[in-house]
């Protein structure tokens, strides 16, 4: 297969997995804490199916593809840190600034948590894409 394709589904494979496992287990209470009032009573998947969708071709093109040009998973990893940790920080930094309710706590620790997931979905990516892609 192709490798760029084999980067993008192994990306988003491993991103979906996790943000759901956080998301939905790890991190629901917390999350509910910190801003349930601003949270929607039913999740609008259509739309964070287009975030997936559209946020992994960011890792892949930002992340994965100097990655594999090095042949280094090593770089995939540590782009893949930097691309999660400048979108998370602009979403998040947007929010505290207008946002009544959006607390640090929940900033900082989703910039923590875009910056680890994007970091393991691309290294996951370029590791996957060096091994089947062709």
């Amino acid at each position: 297969m192709p490798r760029y394709f084999v980067a993008y589904v192994a990306a988003l494979a491993v991103l979906a997995v996790l943000d759901a496992l956080w998301l939905g287990a790890v991190a629901k209470d917390f999350y509910r804490g910190q801003i349930g009032p601003l949270m929607a009573e039913q999740v609008r998947f259509g739309v964070a199916a287009c975030f997936y969708l559209l946020y992994i071709v960011g890792v892949v093109v930002f992340a994965v593809v100097p990655a594999l040009a090095a042949e280094s998973v090593t770089r995939a990893l540590m782009l893949g840190a930097l691309f999660g940790f400048f979108a998370y920080m602009t979403y998040d930094l947007t929010n505290l600034a207008t946002l009544r309710g959006w607390s640090w706590q929940v900033t900082l620790t989703d910039i923590a948590w875009g910056s680890f997931v994007s970091a393991v979905a691309a290294g996951a990516g370029c590791a996957a894409a060096l091994r089947f892609g062709r």
